[in-house]
Order: C-alpha cells, then sequence, then structure tokens
C-alpha cells in the first residue's frame, strides 16, 4: 500500500509537468488552429533558457521562470509575425509541414549552440525532500508542480477576466464576431502564439529541473503535449491539468504493475480510446 500511495503522488507530480507542457499547445491549437509540431522544441530552448540563468548567472531556476518566460514570449511573437501567420487559417498539412520544418531546424540549431551533451539544473536543493507519512516528496519536483499549478490556474483566470483572455475566447470561437467587436486578429494571433510559447519555456525552465535535457528531447515532449492536449481539451485550461494528471497517473501505475517499456503506449493508448469515446475531450465542450 505504501507503494502504490508513493507510485500514485509520483504521477500526481509528473502530471502536474505535463499539464503545463501542454498547456501551450492546447492554447495555440485552439486559437490559432495551428497543431504546433515544433512546440517541443520550444520547451527545450527554454529549459536551456533556464540552465543558463542558473550556470552563468547563479540565478534559481524558480526564479528564472519570469525572465525565460518574457525571452520565450518575445521569440513566439516574431516567429508568428515573421513565419507563421503566413499560413494563418492555412490548410492543416500547410501548418504540420511548417511547423515540422521550424522543429527540425530549431533542433539543430540548438545542437550546434549547445552540443549534444546531456544537461541538468542542480540548485543546492535537488536532492533534498521530505517525508509526507509513507510518501517520500522531492523537493524539486514538488516545487515544479506547484508552479505548474500556478500558471495553470494564472491562464484560467487570465482568459476569463481579462480583456486579452476574453478577445482570445471570442476569437477562438468566431473569428468573424470578434473582428465586429475591434479585435485585430493579427496582433492577436501573434500574441497568442507568444503566449503559447511563453508557457513552454517556462514549462522547459520546470523540466530541467527534474530531468536531464539536450537538444532531441522536443520531439518526445510535443507528443506528450498533443497527447494531452487531446484528452484534456483545447477549450479549457482546467481540462489540459486534468489530463496532465490523469495521464501522469496512468504512466505511473503502468510503469509499477507493467514495466517502464510500457508507459508510452499506455498513454496512446488512452489518447485513442479517448478519441473514441469522448473526442472533445475529458473537459472539452460537447456541440
Amino acid at each position: 500500500m505504501d507503494l502504490l500511495a508513493q507510485v500514485l503522488v509520483n504521477g500526481i507530480l509528473l502530471g502536474g509537468l505535463y499539464a503545463i507542457m501542454a498547456l501551450g499547445l492546447a492554447l495555440v491549437w485552439g486559437v490559432l488552429n495551428i497543431v504546433n509540431l515544433a512546440h517541443g522544441a520550444f520547451i527545450m530552448l527554454g529549459a536551456y533558457c533556464s540552465w543558463h540563468l542558473f550556470r552563468y548567472l547563479n540565478i534559481d531556476p524558480f526564479l528564472g521562470l519570469p525572465i525565460t518566460a518574457v525571452v520565450m514570449f518575445v521569440l513566439g511573437y516574431i516567429v508568428q509575425r515573421g513565419l507563421l501567420n503566413l499560413i494563418v487559417r492555412a490548410p492543416m498539412f500547410n501548418t504540420l509541414l511548417l511547423t515540422f520544418g521550424l522543429e527540425v531546424v530549431l533542433t539543430y540549431l540548438a545542437q550546434l549552440a549547445f552540443s549534444a551533451d546531456f544537461r541538468t539544473i542542480n540548485p543546492s536543493y535537488a536532492g533534498n525532500q521530505f517525508q509526507w507519512g509513507p510518501v517520500v516528496l522531492p523537493v524539486a519536483r514538488l516545487g515544479a508542480f506547484i508552479a505548474a499549478l500556478v500558471l495553470t490556474f494564472g491562464m484560467w483566470l487570465f482568459l476569463l477576466h481579462t480583456r486579452l483572455g476574453r478577445a482570445i475566447r471570442a476569437t477562438a470561437q468566431n473569428l468573424v464576431a470578434a473582428r465586429l467587436y475591434g479585435v485585430e486578429p493579427k496582433h492577436l494571433y501573434a500574441t497568442t502564439f507568444a503566449i503559447g510559447i511563453a508557457l513552454a519555456g517556462a514549462a522547459g525552465g520546470l523540466y530541467g529541473t527534474v530531468s536531464q535535457i539536450n537538444p532531441y528531447i522536443g520531439a518526445t515532449l510535443t507528443a506528450k503535449s498533443f497527447a494531452i492536449a487531446i484528452i484534456g481539451g483545447l477549450d479549457n485550461p482546467l481540462g489540459v491539468l486534468v489530463g496532465g494528471l490523469f495521464l501522469g497517473i496512468i504512466e505511473s501505475l503502468t510503469t509499477l504493475y507493467v514495466g517502464p517499456t510500457f508507459a508510452d503506449v499506455a498513454s496512446f493508448g488512452i489518447l485513442v480510446l479517448v478519441l473514441i469515446v469522448r473526442p472533445t475531450g475529458l473537459l472539452g465542450k460537447t456541440a
């Protein structure tokens, strides 16, 4: 029973990190109708940004998250206005090709800049943990989980209660009506994409505190984010959180009872099941 409790807690901590990784992808997909296959590459760049802040400026990875998010926001805005704006509302195949090409370019540029070596962000408390009943809680993983929750709920409140957030939701639901109310699509699209990339960068910073990073982690993280966005639903940040927690727990239980080799099999098996039973996601709105 103690082992099961530990595995469930590990799954919840992992799921919170998964959720923040998928949140930016879900936002961009839901508003711009772009499945960003370069999303994992942006997470990777965010991880390297946090690593450099920690390695060369001695900035704690959690305190450096706002800096990482701002840097990635600017990068995301430039990429959208200069490149992706050309294919907004284009056929899905075009967006897939362009974002896949962008992912390849960013990966190899990262390899040239940072080499293929594995790197970790190891603050002084990285190995610390504390006991909570029968469960051991690693400090770094718990911190990443709390930060992911704060960012997810912050994004939910932003979309509900700010003018920009309401404009983003309105554009996602009905572009023509949003234009009639004065929304300027090009700027809004770029801002939305930039917010999604800022979230990806913050997720990368959190990921770097609990796992090793190298230029090639992007493809795997994109696949995970895609699965979570589908499972949770594209129109609700809390749905993405539920999807991330659900997937984290499933993977942890699969690792315990079946083996670590089958964790990804279970993840994408759940994805297929959700697509069959509830295509809008666990908390997505039905037509």
